[in-house]
């Protein structure tokens, strides 16, 4: 085995904590909270606005309207 000198063992540390510090700064990036939201909003909306989501979206509006309806004709027979 070739024995390394004093520079050459600091050189690879320094590379390897370049290294380090580059992938802690990705995973921070990563799993920052805004970035997290923007990620869920993003998705949420993409489900939204397929067709099926629109269908589920206009299903619950009208299940939820017929529920106010009814609620408010039962509070004015009181």
């Amino acid at each position: 085995m070739a024995e390394r000198s004093a520079a050459e063992i600091r050189i690879e540390l320094d590379q390897a904590r370049d290294q380090l510090a580059t992938s802690v700064d990705r995973l921070a990036d990563r799993l920052a909270p805004q970035r997290m939201v923007d990620d869920v909003k993003a998705k949420l909306m993409a489900r939204a606005t397929s067709p099926v989501g629109m269908a589920v979206l206009g299903g619950t509006g009208v299940l939820l309207t017929v529920l106010v309806i009814r609620n408010l004709r039962r509070s004015r027979r009181y």
